[in-house]
């Protein structure tokens, strides 16, 4: 594995790991008052977004990091939406 690929895997598992304590703290006590739907709403589509950009230049840790992202951030964002 070259150095730009490792590079990619780290700020891949950065940035998609910094979205699991907000998930976990939602999910276990249900309060979104902090949380902006429409910011939590464009995060989502856009991480949806980039999974795909991901897939078609084939890049693994852009899409993989970007799936996991988006089922994290899609959790909040239904939290939000239901537990208004």
């Amino acid at each position: 594995m070259n150095i730009i690929t490792m590079i990619g895997y780290l700020a891949a598992f950065g940035t998609t790991v910094s979205f699991l304590p907000q998930a976990i703290k939602t999910i276990r006590t249900k309060d979104t008052a902090g949380i902006s739907l429409s910011m939590y709403a464009l995060f989502t589509a856009g991480t949806l977004l980039w999974f795909t950009y991901g897939l078609m230049i084939g890049s693994l840790p852009v899409a993989v990091a970007n799936a996991i992202t988006f089922i994290f951030a899609s959790i909040i964002l239904l939290y939000k939406v239901r537990y208004k």
